[in-house]
């Protein structure tokens, strides 16, 4: 599981600067008034070839400060439950506040590592504007400017220090996981508790009862396996409770150590495009994926049959062609005995390794059959490929010009690794690389 790193502090003060600079991205809004971000916001960060998640949360302020401080303060609370490691960004511009004092103090007690970065300090000779924030009895401060780049390569490198050890959920590794994601109120804690035989779970009809990833031991044709059901996931405009914004970042956690997503799809209310957002995660995560349409009992009553629904999901979701779909209801047990053996099917690909030599053959097939793209006058050239992991199959390519291997070539080679290997079921991961040099020292002085 990749380390939770959360950052707080009260508004205005850079935290989305920060976010935006240690993810290399501008997914966070940034401006030069406060409030601009109520939501939590996540992000995929690598630093020293170390991944981890970044959350990026609202401001901290009291309930005078606007009308939706209450909720902010409270998924600040969650996002300081949900981390591994604690970002308080403090203004050194401006100087501390009472709110800053505020924060402070509810994290004295948290065990788990804090950082205290002084934002805006943007050179050695602003250093001094440290001095008043010694007076919080702060230990270890951090001078950064997350505008321009001041301290945040020595910062970094403290931070992945402080990530806990890469810790194995669960002892019995022979285990399938496999995690139930969806939208809330689509069935997932009735499906888990259907395919259980007991309440384990909480079960409402009120969208995001489950607000947490709870995990069940099942057995099924003498196997067993982890069943993950996690919270909901809605769209941000749509997010209004406090408790349920904390929903994604479980979710994500539970994807990034499943083997296996059923994705769940109201069958009454149709795709949606957020239930092809929720399917994203999962296929950015290289999980293998099953779609479940629920509800079956209730929809088959319509007029729209099974191959409408699945015509559909292929246009809405075309990144996840390769996923089984079935129709089902919970309530009713309809086809659920059927989920475990495509769930099987699923896993068997997902963990399949091709042969090195069985692999080059299929690539030399395929490039008769359709050749690179020519680069400067000059043929792409493949060298040889071979597999380097499984949870999904990946395969690395050896070429002369990695960088100019055009997506639809890509695509290409996929489709023809699926059709010699039947792997059709599975997410698949091809990358291109340079094939080293070998010429010898003694030849590179010659050229000289």
């Amino acid at each position: 599981m990749k380390p939770v790193v959360a950052i707080i502090g009260r508004p205005n003060v850079g935290k989305s600067t920060l976010f935006n600079r240690i993810t290399r991205s501008t997914d966070a809004l940034v401006d030069n008034f406060p409030g601009v971000t109520r939501d939590r916001h996540y992000g995929e960060a690598v630093w020293d070839d170390i991944e981890f998640t970044l959350i990026d949360t609202g401001g901290f302020a009291d309930g005078d400060y606007d009308i939706f401080s209450d909720q902010v303060r409270a998924q600040v609370f969650y996002a300081i439950d949900d981390a591994d490691v604690i970002i308080l960004v403090l203004d050194g511009k401006e100087g501390f506040s009472a709110f800053d004092k505020e924060i402070i103090n509810i994290l004295r007690p948290v065990t788990k590592p804090v950082f205290y970065a002084i934002n805006k300090i943007d050179g050695f000779e602003k250093e001094k504007n440290l001095y008043e924030f010694y007076a919080l009895g702060i230990k270890k401060l951090y001078p950064v400017s997350a505008e321009h780049k001041y301290g945040i390569s020595d910062f970094m490198d403290d931070l992945i220090k402080s990530f806990p050890e890469e810790n194995v959920p669960y002892q019995n590794q022979d285990m399938i996981k496999i995690a139930v994601i969806g939208r809330p109120n689509v069935g997932k804690s009735s499906l888990i508790n259907r395919i259980l035989g007991e309440n384990r779970l909480l079960v409402s009809e009120i969208p995001g009862t489950t607000r947490d990833a709870v995990d069940s031991v099942c057995e099924a044709g003498g196997k067993s396996y982890i069943l993950v059901d996690t919270a909901g996931i809605r769209r941000k405009g749509k997010v209004h409770k406090k408790l349920e914004k904390v929903s994604i970042i479980k979710t994500l956690k539970s994807l990034d150590r499943c083997d296996v997503a059923l994705i769940l799809i109201d069958a009454v209310e149709g795709v949606t495009d957020q239930d092809i957002s929720i399917a994203g995660y999962a296929f950015e995560r290289g999980c293998g994926c099953i779609f479940l349409i629920n509800k079956w009992d209730i929809a088959a009553k319509e007029e729209k049959t099974a191959k409408m629904y699945y015509e559909d999901l292929r246009m809405a979701a075309k990144f996840l062609s390769f996923a089984p779909v079935l129709t089902i209801s919970a309530l009713t047990g309809l086809r659920l005995s059927k989920i475990f053996r495509m769930v099987e099917d699923v896993y068997a690909q997902y963990t399949f390794r091709l042969g090195t030599g069985r692999l080059n053959r299929i690539v030399a097939r395929a490039i008769i059959k359709n050749e690179p793209s020519l680069h400067k006058g000059k043929r792409i050239k493949f060298y040889y490929a071979t597999q380097t992991t499984t949870k999904p199959p990946v395969f690395i390519f050896f070429v002369n010009y990695p960088e100019k291997v055009h997506f639809s070539y890509k695509r290409f080679l996929i489709n023809q690794i699926r059709k010699e290997t039947d792997l059709d079921k599975t997410p698949i991961k091809i990358f291109f690389r340079q094939k080293q040099s070998r010429v010898s020292p003694h030849k590179k002085q010659k050229k000289k």
